[in-house]
């Protein structure tokens, strides 16, 4: 991974802008995901919606060879579920959607758990936490803190609740490119890693498991399953360093406060 590429104004701008776009993506799909569709239907309906009424661009189709806009992570399924025709929603599921969308030559990385109908209350609790265990690494984000206050926050939230933190996978820089440096832990010590400066913009993603932290990869090479098949939730919005703090890029409407 290259250096840090701090963004400039304009830069920023641009990506304010795809973060608008994108949050305008979550609220659509508000309206759609619900118990009975697929998930192949949520990424087609997504992907016309970012294509046809933004006018902008899927970034995750084609990156590294996928050939989705999104990805659907379902239940046990950690990160990078495909989705399928034949998988559809059912009442009482929990799922992660994944989405990345560029415009003007910059890319927005956000994804948000839906709850399929009633969930159970050990559900909600698990998809709760991991809400507020990723606005306890946003709010570390400010000149002068560390990439280690970030993931400390996020890990002793989670563990203080009775869930684990999934390791092998972590958030990043974002730009032009959709990974750029640096990795974003969620796990750490205070004081430790790199130092933040304005200019970076980066994605904060934690992946909290109800059981322990062990993942594996299915024979797709793309879906991450937990281990012990235990439920595991995941929320993500891209963030800038500014001189003040930090701006959510992607914050979408229901976030706005004031």
């Amino acid at each position: 991974m290259s250096k840090v590429i701090l963004k400039t104004p304009a830069q920023l701008a641009l990506m304010r802008n795809a973060g608008h776009l994108l949050a305008q993506v979550f609220a659509e799909l508000d309206r759609f995901v619900r118990p009975g569709v697929t998930t192949l239907q949520i990424n087609d309906h997504a992907e016309a919606f970012i294509v046809d009424t933004l006018k902008a661009r899927p970034a995750s189709k084609g990156q590294y060879g996928f050939p989705y806009s999104l990805n659907t992570s379902v239940d046990h399924v950690v990160c990078h579920g495909i989705p399928k025709a034949h998988e559809v929603l059912e009442e009482g599921s929990i799922v992660n959607v994944d989405i990345t969308l560029e415009q003007g030559g910059y890319i927005a990385d956000s994804s948000k758990m839906y709850a399929i109908g009633a969930i159970s209350d050990d559900a909600r609790r698990l998809v709760d936490t991991t809400y507020e265990a990723l606005w306890k690494g946003i709010e570390q984000v400010r000149p002068g803190a560390t990439l280690g206050d970030i993931g400390h926050a996020i890990e002793v939230h989670a563990q203080t609740a009775g869930y684990s933190v999934v390791r092998e996978y972590c958030g990043h820089g974002i730009g032009q490119q959709m990974h750029e440096a640096p990795e974003i832990l969620h796990f750490g010590q205070r004081g430790m890693g790199m130092k933040l400066q304005p200019g970076m913009v980066f994605t904060i993603e934690p992946m909290i498991n109800q059981g322990g932290r062990g993942t594996r990869t299915l024979k797709d090479g793309w879906t991450v399953i937990t281990r012990d098949h235990s439920l595991s939730a995941q929320w993500e919005h891209t963030v800038a360093v500014t001189a003040e703090g930090v701006e959510v890029l992607t914050l979408r409407p229901e976030e706005r406060r004031g």
